[in-house]
């Protein structure tokens, strides 16, 4: 029996000599395990089909319930990825991200597209901020989003306070009267807001302000989920 899903390649582990072993996130699916024979040969046909981010249709030959890529036509590469350090240690946390917030047989469309998006915004612009906006969007389709709509416990706005608290059991900010969670900076908050679709002090985003924002996502990531995020620790290092 054969099937077909269009689907995103998040991560090829080697498998005997020329084999790998490719985990697939479908918008139908979720996660699927496939191996592809043959593709660690220089001159191999699906070569592309493994690569890092490859985002095809993908036919399956299903077999006592194991899958077996025979055939593959490419959508997208996202080759510009794959070119630059920075951009490629960002792709690679979007990938870890919904490797760890999918599940094989689950339906996962919301992040499966916000993954697709994602990696083509960063293609072509910011990658940083094209991956807050992903792992916000992932954490809150998984039910772990982050709150950042006033102060968690007494509802006051705090997009022009300075120093704030982020709890990490609700997700939520607080101000620093009402809070005992860990620190955090307005910068913080406001790049969460910017890129949660919501109003914001512009004269508080920066650069170090993202950097700040993946940093808490990090520790936030690591704390529900229990993993250690080294993609996007590696890509807080680097830029």
């Amino acid at each position: 029996m054969e099937t077909v899903v269009n689907a995103l390649m998040l991560r090829a582990v080697d498998y005997n000599e020329n084999d790998k072993i490719l985990t697939l996130l479908s918008a139908e699916r979720g996660k699927i395990s496939a191996g592809i024979r043959g593709v660690k040969k220089a001159a191999a046909r699906l070569k592309f089909a493994a690569q890092p981010f490859c985002f095809a249709e993908y036919v399956l030959a299903v077999r006592g319930g194991k899958y077996t890529v025979i055939n593959a036509s490419e959508n997208e590469s996202f080759y510009d990825l794959r070119t630059d350090v920075n951009k490629f240690y960002a792709a690679s946390a979007v990938s870890e991200a919904a490797m760890a917030l999918t599940y094989e047989g689950d339906e996962c469309r919301g992040i499966f597209y916000a993954a697709v998006k994602a990696l083509s915004e960063m293609c072509g612009a910011n990658e940083s901020e094209a991956l807050i906006s992903f792992l916000l969007s992932a954490l809150q389709q998984s039910g772990y989003g982050v709150r950042a709509d006033g102060c968690l416990i007494c509802g006051a706005p705090l997009e022009d306070e300075e120093r704030l608290k982020f709890d990490m059991d609700t997700g939520a900010f607080t101000c620093c009267g009402c809070g005992t969670g860990s620190g955090a900076s307005g910068t913080t908050y406001n790049v969460i807001r910017k890129l949660s679709g919501k109003s914001y002090r512009q004269q508080l985003i920066s650069v170090d302000g993202e950097k700040r924002a993946l940093r808490l996502l990090r520790e936030y990531f690591s704390y529900k989920l229990n993993f250690a995020f080294r993609s996007l620790s590696e890509y807080i290092r680097i830029i």
